[in-house]
């Protein structure tokens, strides 16, 4: 592969994600590397926040990323990097039951950080990277 210093640069958007609440992209895939906008709890047929139970929040949020990451053409085990914001550490318990039934074996580097707000009001926004194979979208 010859390095002309152009990257290949687009962005990624998906019907069955949320639409960004601002002037961002929910995606941008950069030569094979997929950078996924902070995804809060929006529930991508009504526009609504999800609220109330916890757990339903972190499925809302990891659905969101899950259909993001698919539509760019790769799946949850390309994501070698997971950012995860909380308004609420006491809550990391929870979060790790629902992450572990998205990442299994397959977990990606991480890191979490307690919060005093995010947008909307939300407990929870997680952001992530991934590296598509060749062929998926990635190239």
């Amino acid at each position: 592969m010859v390095n002309t210093g152009v990257l290949s640069t687009r962005p990624v958007y998906s019907s069955r994600a949320p639409k960004p609440i601002g002037p961002y992209s929910q995606a941008v895939l950069v030569d094979g590397w997929l950078f996924v906008s902070g995804q809060i709890p929006v529930d991508p047929a009504t526009g609504e926040v999800v609220r109330g139970d916890f757990r339903s929040q972190v499925t809302r949020v990891l659905e969101n990323i899950k259909a993001i990451v698919e539509d760019a053409g790769g799946t949850l085990r390309d994501v070698v990097k997971v950012t995860v914001y909380l308004r609420d550490l006491s809550r990391v318990g929870e979060f790790n039951e629902v992450y572990a039934k998205y990442f299994g074996e397959s977990l990606p580097a991480r890191s979490l950080v307690g919060v005093s707000d995010l947008p909307k009001g939300v407990d929870i926004e997680v952001e992530v990277i991934a590296r598509l194979k060749s062929g998926s979208g990635g190239e």
